[in-house]
C-alpha cells in the first residue's frame, strides 16, 4: 500500500473546527500619562522677586520697576512666545478668530468620479479580467477549435502556466460539485520514498529490528474553491442561462502540511481561473492556472492535480461513483467512509 509522506490529518476531516490558536501572551503594560499644566499667580511671583527688581531699575537708571518692564517689554514677549507649549499655552497670545478655518478643516479636493465599471473592477477580488490577455470581442468571431488553438498558444511561452478549454456542459457539472464540496485533498505521487519498518522472523514475529525500503508515496494537498462576481455585470435583460454563467471561478492548491501549519495564511503554489465570458455565446470555459515558483511542486505536477480535479468533481461524468462518494464524505467529515487509501487507489486509475 503506497505509503503517505504527511504527518496523520484525521483531525482535519473529523472536526471541522479552525486551527489551534496559541494565546498570545503580552508583557508589555499600557500606562495612562496625562500632563498637568500649572499655572502660578503672577503676583506672587512678583512679591518673591521684588528686591531684586529694584535693584535692578536702579542699576540701569529707571525710576521704578514699572519702567523696567517697560524697556524689557519685546524681550519678555518674545521668551513667552518661544516657552508657550501645546500643553501650557500661552495666555496673552490671542487666539485664532472662529470664524477663519484652520488648514485641517479645509476640505479635499473632489475626486473625479469613476466609472461604475471600474469601480466594479477596483473592488473585486483582484482577478484579471478575460480582456487582459485576450481581445475577447475577436474571438466572438472564431469557431471552438481555433478559440482553443489560440488560447493554448497565448500561453505556451510560460514556462508556468497551465491552460485549457473546458465545454460548458462539463463545466456546469463540476461547479455544481464544487459549490457544495468547495474543498478536498490530492495526493500527488512521489516515487523512491525510504522508509523504516520492523524487521519480522520466519514466524512473522518483530525481531526489534528495522530495515530501510523504498516505496512509492504521495504528498497530500489541499485545493479550495471560490466562486466570484464577473469583470463585467450580466445586463438587466439576460437570460437564465446567462445569470448561471455570470461568474468567475478559482481553484487554489496548497500542500496539506503548509495549510496545518498556516491555515488560511498559507502560501498556495498554485492558482486556477476558469473564465466564462465565453460560455453563452460559444460553450466554452477558458482556464488558465499559475504555478508559484520555487514552492516544491513543478508545472507537470501541478499539471496533473488540476486533471484530478475534473476526475473527481465532475459528478454524471468522468467521476464514477466511488470518486463521487469520496468527495462527499470529506465534506461531511465522515471518517468511516473517506480513507486515505481509497483515494489513492482511485488516483492511480487516473
Amino acid at each position: 500500500m503506497p505509503s503517505l509522506r504527511i504527518q496523520p490529518f484525521q483531525s482535519l476531516l473529523r472536526g471541522k473546527a479552525p486551527l489551534p490558536r496559541f494565546p498570545q501572551r503580552r508583557w508589555a503594560q499600557v500606562h495612562d500619562v496625562r500632563y498637568l499644566a500649572t499655572h502660578h499667580d503672577p503676583s506672587q511671583v512678583f512679591d518673591r522677586y521684588r528686591e531684586k527688581l529694584d535693584q535692578k531699575a536702579k542699576q540701569e537708571g529707571h525710576e521704578s520697576v514699572d519702567s523696567l518692564k517697560d524697556a524689557y517689554k519685546d524681550k519678555i514677549e518674545d521668551l513667552r512666545r518661544k516657552a508657550s507649549t501645546v500643553a501650557t499655552p500661552e495666555p496673552d497670545t490671542p487666539s485664532t478668530s472662529p470664524s477663519s478655518p484652520s488648514p485641517s478643516a479645509v476640505p479635499p479636493p473632489p475626486r473625479p468620479q469613476q466609472p461604475a465599471s471600474e469601480t466594479k473592477k477596483s473592488e473585486s477580488s483582484g482577478i484579471k479580467p478575460l480582456d487582459s490577455f485576450i481581445d475577447v470581442q475577436k474571438f466572438l468571431d472564431l469557431p471552438p477549435k481555433e478559440i482553443e488553438g489560440i488560447w493554448r498558444l497565448r500561453h505556451a511561452s510560460n514556462p508556468g502556466s497551465i491552460c485549457a478549454v473546458i465545454p460548458i456542459e462539463a463545466y456546469r457539472r463540476i461547479s455544481a460539485a464544487a459549490r457544495q464540496n468547495p474543498q478536498f485533498i490530492l495526493p500527488l505521487p512521489r516515487n523512491n520514498v525510504e522508509q523504516e519498518e520492523p524487521v519480522k522472523n520466519e514466524k512473522g514475529e518483530e525481531t526489534g529490528e528495522t530495515q530501510t525500503t523504498t516505496k512509492a508515496g504521495a504528498d497530500i494537498h489541499f485545493l479550495q474553491w471560490a466562486f466570484h462576481p464577473p469583470a463585467s455585470p450580466p445586463p438587466e435583460t439576460a437570460t437564465p442561462a446567462q445569470l448561471a454563467n455570470a461568474h468567475t471561478s478559482t481553484i487554489i492548491f496548497t500542500s496539506l502540511a503548509a495549510y496545518k501549519l498556516h491555515g488560511a495564511y498559507a502560501q498556495p503554489h498554485t492558482t486556477i481561473t476558469n473564465y466564462l465570458d465565453l460560455a453563452e455565446s460559444k460553450g466554452l470555459v477558458l482556464m488558465l492556472g499559475q504555478v508559484m515558483p520555487d514552492a516544491g511542486v513543478s508545472t507537470s505536477e501541478a499539471s496533473w492535480l488540476v486533471s484530478c480535479v475534473q476526475r473527481f468533481y465532475d459528478f454524471g461524468g468522468q467521476a464514477n461513483e466511488r470518486k463521487g462518494e469520496l468527495v462527499r464524505s470529506f465534506t461531511r467529515g465522515d471518517t468511516e467512509v473517506f480513507k486515505v487509501e481509497h483515494l489513492m487507489e482511485e488516483a492511480e486509475k487516473l
